[in-house]
């Protein structure tokens, strides 16, 4: 008697196989939703960098117009921030303000007009997007708030 009750105790104190199945798979689906959510943020997190790296670009270019008197031409885009431009007009006051040519979240380089699409006073900063096509709807520009 006193042997079954020992017995009894021990498997009432434990979980069978089925139950801990069962909280295993409910893990499972709480993480994959985790997942899915936390993917969606990734994008979110591309896009501010756009805009801070529009502001940042565009900061120097202001410097570099501060310097040579004009915006760079779209024929000397942003490389002249990093090399002394050949090309008319050749800035009389020049100086390096970048090491780089910068590059959008997913690995392209900036686009730039002067003028710009929407405000050809000023100049025009883009990015093609995810998907590194032209004319698409995940093209991000500099004038969009404008």
């Amino acid at each position: 008697m006193k042997y079954q009750k020992s017995i009894r105790q021990r498997v009432a104190a434990g979980f069978t196989l089925l139950e801990m199945v069962i909280v295993l798979g409910i893990i499972a689906v709480l993480l994959g939703g985790s997942i899915a959510l936390i993917g969606g943020i990734g994008d979110g997190a591309k896009l501010q960098r756009v805009d801070a790296d529009f502001n940042a670009i565009g900061s120097s270019l202001k410097t570099y117009k501060l310097n040579a008197g004009n915006y760079p031409t779209q024929q000397q885009g942003l490389e002249a921030l990093v090399t002394k431009p050949s090309s008319t007009p050749v800035p009389r006051r020049w100086t390096k303000i970048a090491d780089r040519v910068p590059t959008d979240p997913w690995n392209q380089p900036y686009g730039y007009k002067f003028p710009g699409t929407k405000d050809p006073s000023e100049f025009e900063l883009f990015s093609l997007g995810k998907d590194g096509q032209a004319g698409t709807d995940d093209d991000l520009s500099s004038q969009d708030g404008k």
